[in-house]
């Protein structure tokens, strides 16, 4: 069984940090990209960043690059969201997103390049989500 499982999130001031986890429950994170989006009400669904697999690039789109950074670690088979100097424009729910190998072989672009550019695959495994809130 192939989980992705979040926890963090919560409430927190304007110029604030806020670290949220992503771990895999039945597969090794390390063998797949994972992203990040999030979505307000009233907005789409848009990606904010990206470690790919392999070298383990990260990507970020411009709003967040500089204040937020994925990491892994291996050891806990988690991926981490460490979002820093946060904005009230920043509040959202937050879904962690793991690739899969079905589409290793597929005529689908690099995952980073797909959530940097907003873009979804209906292969990717889905976390339930994190409230993040952030006060002025």
């Amino acid at each position: 069984q192939l989980q992705v499982v979040q926890s963090g999130g919560g409430l927190v001031q304007a110029g604030g940090s806020l670290r949220l986890s992503c771990k895999g429950i039945g597969f090794i994170l390390d063998y797949y990209g994972v992203g990040w989006f999030r979505q307000s009400p009233g907005r789409e669904r848009e990606g904010v960043g990206c470690i790919s697999r392999g070298d383990g690039s990260a990507y970020y789109v411009d709003s967040v690059k500089g204040r937020f950074t994925v990491s892994r670690d291996n050891d806990k088979n988690t991926v981490y969201l460490q979002m820093d100097n946060l904005k009230p424009e920043d509040s959202a729910v937050y879904y962690c997103v793991a690739e899969n190998p079905k589409t290793f072989k597929t005529t689908e672009p690099p995952m980073c390049t797909m959530v940097i550019g907003g873009d979804k695959s209906p292969y990717w495994h889905w976390g339930q989500g994190s409230q993040v809130t952030v006060s002025p």
